[in-house]
């Protein structure tokens, strides 16, 4: 199993999501799995949002707000799928503010670009791009969100590095994401179906914290971890998985 087996694979469950295609069977069903159905966000962050922006939210957890955003921050999102944490962060740094949505799928860019339409939002802008190599200057972002994205690229340590690369001194790094306590076995780590779905593809806690603080990340903070059942599908064998809210700092 190749990164670009593995890149694959995740685009195009995507792809399909965003299409509208079946993305699960009667067995794999953890896709039906809305904003409001799993209770991510609270119900009135998400009023005046249409349904094709909640429906389509893939997260594990609800970075924005942990992330205290200011009015004129510039924001940007890591894998940013249909727009849902782009636009609550929209409203929250206003129109002196800007956020950047990353996303390597075109479908996913072309469902949240007609969100965008839909909502009339000028101060967010959606460009195609892997996490791994950003499609943005460095030292011009004050904060970073993901949400359950990290987990699926191959690449972490890398995903790392430029997130550092992209944030001014003293920027702030605010993810949601899947993580484990303990580790797959070769043949679990070889599933790419599973990779794709948030599952296989997450690491040890520690160890993700470890890649943070050799990006050259400071104050490293596990805000929370709670249990991932009911997000993603644990199967006999696997380590325990929970959704972590993690915040991090750029040294000045």
């Amino acid at each position: 199993m190749t990164d670009n087996t593995i890149r694959d694979s995740v685009q195009s469950r995507y792809e399909n999501i965003a299409q509208g295609d079946a993305c699960c069977d009667e067995n794999d069903c953890d896709c039906e799995s809305s904003a409001q159905s799993v209770g991510i966000y609270d119900t009135d962050m998400l009023q005046d949002l249409p349904v094709d922006v909640t429906g389509i939210s893939l997260g594990c957890g609800d970075p924005v707000t942990i992330a205290s955003l200011q009015s004129g921050e510039t924001v940007l999102d890591l894998g940013s799928g249909g727009g849902i944490d782009c636009f609550l962060a929209a409203r929250q740094v206003g129109q002196a503010g800007y956020v950047i949505g990353v996303d390597m799928t075109p479908a996913m860019l072309e469902k949240a670009r007609a969100n965008q339409a839909k909502l009339g939002l000028t101060n967010v802008d959606f460009r195609q791009g892997f996490i791994e190599d950003l499609p943005v200057e460095s030292d011009t972002i004050d904060i970073i969100l993901s949400n359950c994205v990290i987990n699926l690229s191959p690449q972490k340590k890398d995903v790392f590095a430029e997130a550092l690369r992209v944030l001014k001194p003293g920027g702030r790094l605010v993810v949601s994401d899947i993580v484990t306590e303990g580790d797959f076995s070769d043949e679990l780590r070889a599933d790419v179906s599973k990779w794709a779905e948030c599952v296989t593809g997450a690491i040890d806690v520690d160890e993700y914290i470890g890649l943070m603080r050799q990006a050259g990340f400071t104050n490293i903070q596990i805000v929370d971890k709670v249990d991932a059942e009911g997000i993603v599908e644990r199967q006999p064998g696997m380590p325990r998985l929970f959704s972590a809210r993690i915040t991090a700092y750029k040294p000045q």
